[in-house]
């Protein structure tokens, strides 16, 4: 009889605590939270797999004044933690999500960035039966990338993005990622042409991000107005020599290129390894203007005076010396007067004098203008093939002529 009532109760206890066990996936999401498993898995050889399922790069700017690339990672992992395993026959669910703080997650590091921010995608991650845990991160990294802008505004390069998960020794995580995918790659005055994911060494991932400027906004507010000034320069030949006309324009010009460069002093690119070789372009623009300019000063002096330099003794006979000249040259002038007088003779020969020289000054000036024109044009034709030769080996050079850099040397 008080078998009978043992074994009932005993039933009975089971019946109820049956009852009183919660199987629903907010249960199994409790029960797995209260584990608080906040520490790396642990194996015979301290590593964990870290698969990468997803991973989506985008760049977001290149900053060419400080050589930095700002990054945006977006990536699925995956690892295995067997402690977060359940039965499924007590719990019959394949996946249940938990709050991310609960449990352990990776972290993926950048080795060249200079700051790096992480968080996840959702304040959740899914965790399967047999212990797998799927988690999205999205990282944003300015990775310090020496850009090679030899050839600006025709640069084309390609930086590394060093992504990893910390390993030391036998300890930390090992990366498994493929394919790396890519989206939206214009941004600004570059644009992300590819991407593809290398292995280098022993945990060395990197991502190489193929950049490439897009050359019709920096050739238009750097390039074109350097030579359209140039241009007007050359032109400028057509202006009168005498009266100043000229210098003043070119007085004008050399100081609006001037003006011109003071403004671009925040957009020109900051210097690398390479230096941007338009550098020493407006270096060269600005020199030949002012040679340009000075030689037109000398070529006004020249067609005034005859000499290069108001210190050296002209060449040439000045007005006297011509008038003496001419006054010995020429024969005895008799005049033939009815009552001739003195004082009426020598003032004849004063104003015979006074011509003479006038015409010989005329005649001066003609001939220093006649030296200075021919000069001019020589110089004209000078500078013309001198600019035609030089913004063609320029182009020349910033389209073809490549400059190496090692953006490996962080590893170093």
């Amino acid at each position: 009889m008080h078998l009978e009532i043992w074994t009932a109760l005993m039933v009975f206890l089971l019946i109820r605590g049956a009852e009183s066990v919660c199987t629903t996936r907010r249960c199994l999401a409790q029960m797995l939270i209260q584990k608080n498993l906040k520490s790396q898995p642990q194996y015979e050889n301290c590593s964990t797999i870290i698969e990468v399922l997803h991973l989506e790069y985008q760049t977001l700017a290149v900053d060419t004044k400080n050589l930095h690339l700002d990054s945006r990672l977006q990536a699925t992992l995956q690892w295995i933690d067997p402690e977060m395993s359940w039965n499924t026959s007590l719990y019959p669910y394949e996946e249940v999500s938990v709050p991310v703080e609960s449990v352990w997650t990776p972290e993926i590091h950048v080795t060249n960035a200079i700051t790096i921010t992480t968080q996840p995608s959702s304040k959740d991650l899914v965790a399967l039966s047999n212990g797998t845990l799927k988690h999205d991160i999205i990282l944003n990294a300015k990775v310090n990338c020496e850009i090679n802008l030899f050839n600006y505004p025709f640069a084309a390069d390609a930086c590394p993005v060093a992504i990893h998960i910390w390993y030391s020794k036998n300890c930390g995580g090992e990366m498994r990622l493929d394919k790396v995918k890519m989206t939206d790659g214009a941004h600004g005055d570059w644009e992300t042409v590819d991407i593809d994911f290398y292995q280098k060494g022993e945990n060395k991932n990197y991502i190489l991000v193929g950049l490439k400027i897009r050359q019709s906004n920096p050739f238009i507010t750097l390039m074109l107005p350097s030579i359209l000034i140039i241009l007007t320069d050359v032109v400028s030949a057509a202006l009168p020599l005498r009266g100043g006309e000229r210098n003043s324009f070119k007085v004008t010009l050399v100081l609006s290129f001037t003006m011109f460069l003071v403004i671009l002093n925040d957009v020109l690119p900051g210097d690398s390894q390479c230096s941007p070789v338009i550098r020493i372009h407006f270096c060269v623009c600005l020199v030949t203007l002012v040679f340009s300019m000075l030689v037109s000063m000398i070529l006004t002096r020249v067609a005034k005076e005859g000499g290069i330099i108001f210190c050296w003794y002209s060449k040439w006979l000045t007005p006297k010396e011509n008038a003496a000249k001419d006054e010995e040259s020429r024969p005895d002038i008799s005049i033939v007067q009815t009552e001739p007088t003195e004082e009426h003779i020598q003032l004849l020969r004063k104003v015979v004098s006074f011509l003479q020289e006038l015409d010989a000054k005329e005649k001066q000036s003609d001939k220093y203008e006649r030296l200075a024109d021919v000069l001019d044009k020589s110089f004209f034709w000078i500078y013309l093939v001198f600019s035609i030769a030089y913004f063609s080996g320029m182009l020349y050079v910033m389209v073809n002529l490549v400059c190496i850099i090692d953006h490996f040397d962080f590893w170093d």
